[in-house]
């Protein structure tokens, strides 16, 4: 039991991911954060920012790729775990609605997801990528819906792109122009998370958001299709 505790602590902790898995751990992580339900609790924007920061070590570990190339293939990874998610939302996504919470899964994050979608209609999966836990569960929410699969590509792409790129940039650029940036490594995580999960967290706190419920047995896929006009 510690052994998980303590791994579950090295996964929430970008510098470690940076230090010890390279590209193929950041790879992995940014794909379960972005299509598997079990992944929300990942790190994908502190990450992809310290990423950034340790560019120039991440290429040398990685054959010497080009910084341009190490950001294609994170966002790649952005774009097939979104249609992991989205598969999981056309196949099973109605299910879970009526699925009880459990650790790693709840049901209260795919109703505010659900709501996020409705609001911002397909747009919504790129918006999403920029919000912890919302970014999680858009791609199924989208599967559930039943959004059209090559609009839901485009806005997939564009959205990766645009995560990925700017995050990792900003931080390329940043941890060049001022090098000692290494050093307060643990201040910038804490100051992303609050700033990335802030619109997430006044949601919890001032917003509702409503559960019927039977949500599960009212609807089906092919019925909730206003999201995809």
């Amino acid at each position: 039991m510690d052994q998980i505790i303590e791994l579950f602590k090295h996964l929430i902790n970008p510098s470690w991911i940076i230090e010890h898995g390279g590209l193929y751990l950041l790879v992995a992580i940014i794909f379960a954060e972005t299509g598997l339900f079990v992944g929300f609790f990942l790190p994908g924007d502190s990450l992809l920012f310290l990423a950034g920061i340790y560019g120039k070590e991440l290429s040398a570990s990685f054959y010497d790729a080009p910084f341009i190339v190490l950001m294609l293939l994170i966002a790649l990874a952005g774009v097939l775990g979104n249609i992991v998610g989205f598969w999981f939302g056309r196949k099973s996504g109605p299910l879970l609605f009526s699925r009880k919470d459990t650790f790693l899964f709840k049901k209260k994050h795919l109703f505010q997801a659900k709501e996020f979608f409705d609001k911002h209609g397909g747009g919504a999966i790129i918006l999403a990528r920029f919000l912890p836990i919302i970014r999680t569960f858009a791609p199924i929410v989208a599967g559930i819906v039943g959004m059209e699969r090559k609009k839901f590509m485009v806005y997939n792409v564009v959205g990766s792109i645009s995560w990925v790129f700017s995050m990792m940039l900003a931080g390329y650029f940043l941890g060049n122009k001022y090098p000692t940036i290494k050093n307060h490594l643990e201040l910038i995580v804490i100051i992303l998370i609050l700033i990335t999960t802030l619109p997430v967290l006044l949601k919890l706190v001032f917003g509702k958001v409503k559960v019927p419920h039977d949500h599960a047995k009212e609807n089906h896929p092919d019925e909730l299709t206003e999201s995809n006009k």
